[in-house]
C-alpha cells in the first residue's frame, strides 16, 4: 500500500497557492511510472506539477522524498516564477529531513500524524495509473 505524507510546512505553503492533493496525487503516479524531473541525490527527487491554466512548465517545482517504494513525503514546494531554484544550504537541510523521515517506523509515523507535523493525502482513493 502506498502511503502520500506532506509536511507541516509543505501543507501551508500549498494553502497558499493553487495546487490541489489530488494534483499531489497524480504526481506521484507519474513518478512511480518514471516520470521524474531530478534526483537531487539523498533520496530526493523533484518533480514538476501543473498549476491550473498554468501547466507544468510554469507550474509548480515539489521536492519529494522517497526511496521509489511505498512510502512518499512532500517536502518543500515553489513556484516557477518564484525562484528557479533551491540553493546548496537548503537542499542539505531537504536530504537531512528526507533522511529523518525515510528512516520512520510505522509507530513514528503514527506520532508524526497526531500531532499534526505530516498530513497524509491519497489515502482515501487511489490514484489510477494510466
Amino acid at each position: 500500500m502506498r502511503r502520500v505524507f506532506k509536511t507541516k510546512l509543505f501543507a501551508r505553503w500549498l494553502r497558499k497557492s493553487t495546487l490541489s492533493d489530488d494534483a499531489l496525487c497524480e504526481a506521484i503516479v507519474e513518478m512511480n511510472r518514471g516520470l521524474i524531473d531530478g534526483e537531487l541525490g539523498g533520496h530526493v527527487f523533484k518533480k514538476r506539477v501543473a498549476m491550473p491554466g498554468r501547466g507544468k512548465r510554469g507550474g509548480a517545482r515539489v521536492l519529494v522524498a522517497t526511496k521509489l517504494g511505498n512510502r512518499w513525503f512532500f517536502l518543500y514546494g515553489f513556484e516557477k516564477d518564484e525562484r528557479e531554484n533551491i540553493d546548496d544550504r537548503e537542499l542539505k537541510a531537504v536530504q537531512k529531513l528526507a533522511e529523518s523521515l525515510l528512516k520512520f517506523e510505522p509507530r513514528q509515523l503514527s506520532i508524526a500524524l497526531e500531532r499534526g507535523e505530516l498530513l497524509e493525502i491519497c489515502h482515501e482513493k487511489k490514484p489510477t495509473v494510466r
